[in-house]
C-alpha cells in the first residue's frame, strides 16, 4: 500500500503536539507515558494525535533485550554515565536517545477492535516520513539493512544506510506508532555505542539473541541529505505542514473539543506503572 499521495495517508485533521523543545522531564520513560495515556484517551473517542519529541540522553531497550544475562549490569554502567535508561513497551531493540534525534509518534484510532493490518499503519508512518523529505530530492527505501540496531521490516534508508527505526504499541481501541528518526550527528557512532551495550548485555552468551550491529549500516539526515546542521529542525518542520496541510478549520475545533490532556500526574504515575511492569530481571 504505497502511499503516492499525502490524502492517501488518512491523516484528516490529526492534531499536532510538538514537544520538540519540552526537555525538563529527564525521565525517558515520559514521553512513552504520555503516549500510552494519549492513546487510551484515542481509544475513547479522543482526537487521533501526531507526537513529535526529543530526550537529551536516553537509552531504550526493548523487552528481548532486557532478557540479556548481563542487562541488569549493563542499565547500571549506562545509568552512571548519565543516561535515563527504560525499557519501552513497544516492539523493536535497543535505541540511543540524544538531540539529535527526533521521535515521532502516530496515535491513531483503530477502525474496529478486532483490526490487526498493523502493516497498513507502519505504511502509513513510512509514507509521512517519505513525503516529509521529498525536497531533499533522496529516495526513501523501507526494508531491513543488515547491521543496524533496532532491526525490522521497515527499516527505512537511503543508499543502503538506516537512518530510521519503527515500532508499535496496540491497546484494545487505538495504536501508537512509533518512528526515531536519526537527524544529526553520526549515525556510525550511535551504531557502535548499541553495539557495546550489547557486547555488555550479552556477556559472552546468547549470541543469537541479539543484534549483530555494524557501525557502518547507519546515517545521520545530516549525513545523507543536504539538509546540513539543522537536520532536525527541518525534518521536523516538514512532518508539521504535512499534518497542518492535513487540517481544516472546522475539524481542527472538533478534535480539539474532544482532546483531554493527561496531567503531569497522571504522566508520572504511569511512568511508574510502566517501569514496574517492564522492569529489568536481575540473572
Amino acid at each position: 500500500m504505497d502511499k503516492d499521495s499525502i490524502k492517501d495517508l488518512r491523516l484528516d485533521n490529526v492534531l499536532l503536539l510538538d514537544r520538540m523543545d519540552e526537555l525538563a522531564e529527564t525521565d525517558v520513560l515520559y514521553p512513552f507515558a504520555l503516549d500510552e495515556l494519549l492513546c487510551r484517551g484515542t481509544g475513547q473517542g479522543g482526537p487521533a494525535i501526531c507526537h513529535i519529541w526529543r530526550h537529551p540522553r536516553g537509552f531504550v531497550m526493548g523487552l528481548r533485550d532486557s532478557r540479556l544475562p548481563g542487562a541488569a549490569e549493563a542499565e547500571r554502567l549506562l545509568q552512571s554515565e548519565g543516561w535515563s535508561t527504560a525499557v519501552r513497551n513497544s516492539g523493536g531493540a535497543a535505541v540511543p536517545l540524544d538531540l539529535g534525534i527526533i521521535n515521532i509518534s502516530l496515535i491513531l484510532p483503530k477502525s474496529n477492535a478486532g483490526s490487526f493490518h498493523f502493516h497498513d499503519d507502519f505504511e502509513r508512518m513510512y509514507g509521512l516520513i517519505r513525503h516529509a523529505l521529498k525536497g531533499t530530492g533522496c529516495r526513501v527505501d523501507k526494508g531491513e539493512i543488515q547491521g543496524a540496531y533496532c532491526p525490522g521490516d521497515f527499516d527505512l534508508s537511503i543508499n543502503g544506510y538506516k537512518f530510521c527505526g519503527i515500532a508499535q504499541r496496540r491497546q484494545t481501541h487505538a495504536y501508537i506508532v512509533q518512528a526515531f528518526i536519526v537527524a544529526e550527528g553520526e549515525g556510525q557512532e550511535r551504531a557502535s555505542f548499541v553495539r557495546s551495550f550489547y557486547d555488555k548485555a550479552a556477556d559472552g552468551k546468547c549470541v543469537n539473541n541479539y543484534p549483530l550491529v555494524r557501525a557502518e549500516s547507519t546515517a545521520s539526515l545530516e549525513q545523507l541529505t543536504e539538509l546540513g546542521r539543522g537536520a532536525g529542525q527541518a525534518f521536523a518542520d516538514a512532518v508539521k505542514r504535512i499534518i497542518r496541510s492535513q487540517q481544516t478549520e472546522a475539524g481542527l475545533i472538533e478534535a480539539e473539543a474532544r482532546l483531554v490532556m493527561p496531567t503531569s500526574e497522571q504522566i508520572l504515575a504511569m511512568v511508574k506503572v510502566l517501569r514496574s511492569r517492564y522492569a529489568i530481571q536481575e540473572h
